[in-house]
């Protein structure tokens, strides 16, 4: 049989091979000889050679400042080209799956699968014509990787695509010469920002995705819909369906990052429609090539005239002079000036309508096949991603809003907004949105904090409504809350109702959603408002955070069973909006099985998700595998809406119940009651150092003088991730299921993962974190940086992962872990060896900075550290 895994092996030994020549130009023979030495070592200490592992570990603590950055960069650059490797296999192997038929999950055999469960064509047909799924590119990414070394990236996997093709020798040679000249190029450039991005770049970098990659993938992804649904149903999907859109958190979010400005929010929404217009206009121009034709219909010649003989190129020229026009208006808008003209889009449909207006032109006169091809394509951009690129969300957190509304009711002597009791505020707030007189005093002198937030707002009502999605509340808790962001919308002018969705973020936010909805609908103005439609965003992150990965979970799941059945109770249509991280601890892991395991009712044709950080590029960072993620999506949502798996039996969610409360106590039991955890913490990880690291714009903390409970969610994870504890998805759970066990009911626990889709999710990607802890590696870092008072504590941790472990294989009846997923054991096993040296080189460098201070660091000291923190992030494959 086949070796599929060969061609992998080849790219990385020839990448390898490129990147060692590369290592011996830059610093010569002797440091490539010490990286060989420190990879050979590695391996064989992983292969079980103790004397090895000692010969690393002592080479590395003894390595000087002078090799402290060539050696972490050698790791990380193999670490980050391994990755590409690995996403180029994938295409590969969907490629050769897809030629033997050995696909089970295609959009058709899906299709097939919904009919035979009872659901009619015509059932199918509308449901998908009605689907919307919004894929929300977040404000704060956690990608550790620099847009510029990003594109070089996506010109080594070209490359390696272009080898599989490549025909003869001089063509080989070729495509291994500009190898060597794109490794070349990375290993020469830093692969540490000098600086944060500001919002405005990670908004560019979101923009480059969709450019480089989803600008391809969208309409390939819908040729393929189509071609499902003909050959499911005979029908056809029409030209301008659109049933995934692309929106953005990326210059919206301000929750936590003071550099989010309504200023900054209008430069993103100019970018965004500066760069649809420039896309399209190339899109036109490319359409004016190639429709050379001079047969057209009745309606076309009498827009151009009978005079002219190429008719389609006269009519698209005036489109083009509109793009051209709206590309004008955004760059001079984005300089400070104004071009005041009529020839700037406005609305979708002036894009659209000409494009339409062509493809019925060519398909009366016969000419199918021709609109069949880059028209069709342009027309589908047009309808996906249309005149504003991709539609803004704002997030503020609620706080800010009770600020605003302090700051006016002291104003006007009512006393403290915040002091007031819910109904109370509710009260008020109803009184002044149905109020005809202005709230906001004429000459009011608010505190710079309330002016930004009112000034969000006077931005959102100088924008175009279809440009933006959806005002996000961080932290909500009551109606009070939703309806203080409506009236202040209103007050700034928002003439529109837009659509305001609470976050509900902390288990016991998420267990009150149900009745902070109740009373928002029972409200007959707010029913008016929102017309019989709500967005809800269940927090992810926060709530692992607060509560233990477990009994966040299980929260999130019964929030969403219960606002479920209010909205159906209520008439209402729920929009769940998911915002899941790129880690497991912050709901991360495959999108598709998480959407099937979501209660049954739930997702009812829409849905929204985040997509987050480094997972935005491998996931849609390549067209093909973009191509195949938006499959995935859309057969799941069709799935989960038609015939959806049944709910939990109730002893299933008794069991549940019983394993969230005791994973939820002995998860805050460590973490907010025990005095040495927050020292271990900080001494053991990268947590304090981690602030060094440029990942994204916004601070690490919430509070600049906070503490743990301040830390954000990422770099929480983070934290964790890099000393390979994980710990924030597996403390806690290792005592419920410990209970289990004890009580004789792992029969029981077989069955909810034999039959109920939602846990055996929930214990597959437990599974795969388990699987990239690391014991010796943690035990490394107390070693080196933990003192003796607060080494058991860390031992005592350890021993609880070993434990958990260990239950694990019993309840799965295995003797390792990942047996059903070798995909996935192979790939942490092959990395291993190189993130080893990281790790251990990472803990050295901790300790030589926390021993010389902040200030008398050595600089290659503080470069080397970083390089480790992205090597590492490279290597597991997520950040944060």
């Amino acid at each position: 049989m086949a070796d599929i895994h060969a061609p992998l092996r080849d790219n990385v030994r020839l990448l390898g091979e490129c990147l060692g020549h590369t290592i011996e130009q830059d610093g010569g023979q002797q440091v490539l000889e010490i990286i060989e030495q420190i990879r050979r070592l590695a391996k064989e200490g992983r292969s079980g050679d103790s004397a090895s592992r000692e010969q690393l570990e002592n080479l590395l603590t003894g390595l000087s400042d002078d090799l402290l950055v060539p050696v972490t960069r050698a790791f990380n650059q193999f670490l980050n080209l391994a990755n590409i490797a690995e996403e180029v296999h994938r295409v590969r192997r969907r490629k050769q799956d897809a030629s033997l038929m050995l696909d089970d999950d295609t959009l058709s055999q899906q299709m097939a699968r919904i009919q035979a469960a009872g659901v009619s064509q015509e059932t199918l047909v509308q449901q998908l014509l009605d689907m919307q799924i919004e894929l929300v590119l977040t404000a704060h990414p956690t990608e550790a990787v620099r847009r510029t070394l990003i594109q070089k990236y996506d010109g080594i996997a070209e490359c390696l695509r272009a080898l599989d093709l490549a025909k003869g020798a001089e063509e080989e040679q070729g495509l291994h010469q500009r190898l060597q000249e794109l490794i070349a190029q990375a290993w020469y450039t830093n692969e540490i920002r000098t600086k944060r991005p500001t919002p405005v770049d990670e908004a560019k970098w979101g923009f480059a995705v969709i450019e480089n990659s989803l600008w391809n993938a969208v309409p390939r992804f819908l040729r393929q819909l189509d071609a499902a649904l003909q050959q499911s149903t005979g029908q056809v999907l029409p030209l301008t369906a659109a049933p995934i859109r692309f929106c953005s958190w990326m210059g919206g979010d301000r929750d936590g990052n003071p550099f989010v400005t309504a200023k900054v929010t209008r430069e993103v929404l100019l970018l965004a429609r500066w760069q649809a217009a420039d896309l399209f206009l190339n899109d036109v121009e490319r359409l004016r090539a190639e429709l050379s034709m001079h047969e057209c219909s009745d309606e076309l010649r009498a827009l151009v005239g009978a005079e002219q003989l190429e008719p389609y190129r006269v009519y698209l020229k005036q489109l083009a002079r509109r793009l051209q026009a709206t590309l004008d208006w955004a760059e001079a808008a984005l300089e400070g000036e104004h071009i005041d003209s009529e020839q700037v889009l406005t609305d979708n449909q002036q894009l659209l309508e000409p494009l339409q207006l062509c493809d019925r032109s060519l398909r009366a006169c016969g000419m199918e096949v021709i609109a069949e091809g880059l028209l069709r394509d342009v027309i589908h951009r047009a309808s996906c991603f249309g005149i504003y690129l991709l539609r803004l969300d704002i997030r503020q957190n609620s706080e800010r809003h009770t600020e605003v509304m302090d700051a006016l009711t002291e104003y006007y002597e009512l006393g403290r907004y915040s002091e007031w009791p819910e109904q109370q505020k509710q009260t008020y707030l109803l009184q002044e949105l149905q109020s005809k007189r202005p709230l906001l005093p004429r000459d009011w002198q608010p505190s710079a904090d309330v002016e930004e937030v009112i000034a969000t707002c006077r931005c959102i009502a100088q924008t175009a409504p279809d440009s933006l999605a959806c005002y996000v509340i961080s932290m909500a808790s009551t109606p009070s809350d939703v309806l203080s962001v409506i009236l202040l919308l209103k007050e700034a002018g928002v003439r529109w109702n837009m659509p305001v969705a609470p976050l509900f973020e902390t288990l016991d936010d998420l267990d009150a959603a149900q009745d902070c909805l109740r009373q928002l609908f029972q409200i007959p103005w707010y029913r008016d408002y929102i017309a019989n439609k709500q967005a809800v965003m269940i927090g992810y992150s926060d709530s692992a955070k607060d509560a233990g990965h477990l009994a966040a979970t299980w929260g999130q799941f019964k929030a969403q069973e219960a606002l479920t059945a209010l909205c159906k109770e209520q008439g209402v249509h729920l929009t769940l909006f998911h915002g899941r991280g790129g880690t497991v601890g912050r709901g991360g892991g495959p999108s598709h099985i998480a959407i099937l395991s979501q209660p049954p009712g739930s997702v009812n044709g829409s849905i929204r998700v985040t997509e987050q950080g480094e997972m935005i590029r491998f996931k849609f960072g390549i067209p093909q595998i973009a191509v195949r993620n938006l499959e995935l999506y859309a057969g799941a949502v069709l799935e989960a809406t038609l015939a959806p798996l049944p709910a939990p039996k109730p002893q299933w969610r008794e069991l549940m119940d019983e394993m969230a409360a005791l994973a939820c106590r002995e998860y805050r039991d460590m973490v907010r009651d025990n005095p040495q955890f927050v020292p271990y913490f900080r001494a053991a990880t990268p947590e304090q150092e981690l602030a060094k690291l440029p990942l994204g714009s916004r601070p690490a903390k919430r509070k600049v003088d906070g503490g743990v409970e301040s830390l954000r969610a990422i770099p929480w994870i983070f934290a964790w991730t890099q000393m390979r504890l994980m710990l924030p998805t597996w403390l806690g759970t290792d005592q419920a299921l410990a209970r289990i066990e004890a009580t004789e009911r792992l029969p029981a626990l077989r069955e909810m993962i034999e039959n109920w889709h939602f846990f055996n999710t929930y214990m597959d990607m437990l599974e795969m974190v388990l699987a990239k802890t690391d014991q010796e590696t943690s035990a490394w870092y107390d070693q080196r940086l933990v003192g003796a008072d607060l080494q058991p504590l860390g031992a005592s941790l350890r021993a609880r992962l070993q434990g958990l472990i260990d239950l694990f294989k019993r309840i799965r009846q295995q003797d390792e872990l990942l047996v059903n997923n070798p995909v996935i054991r192979h790939s942490i096993s092959v990395r291993n060896p190189y993130i080893d040296p990281l790790h251990l080189l990472q803990a050295e460098l901790l300790r030589r900075e926390r021993l010389q201070g902040s200030e008398g660091v050595a600089a290659q000291i503080d470069q080397a550290l970083m390089v480790t923190m992205a090597g590492i992030s490279a290597g597991m494959r997520n950040t944060g």
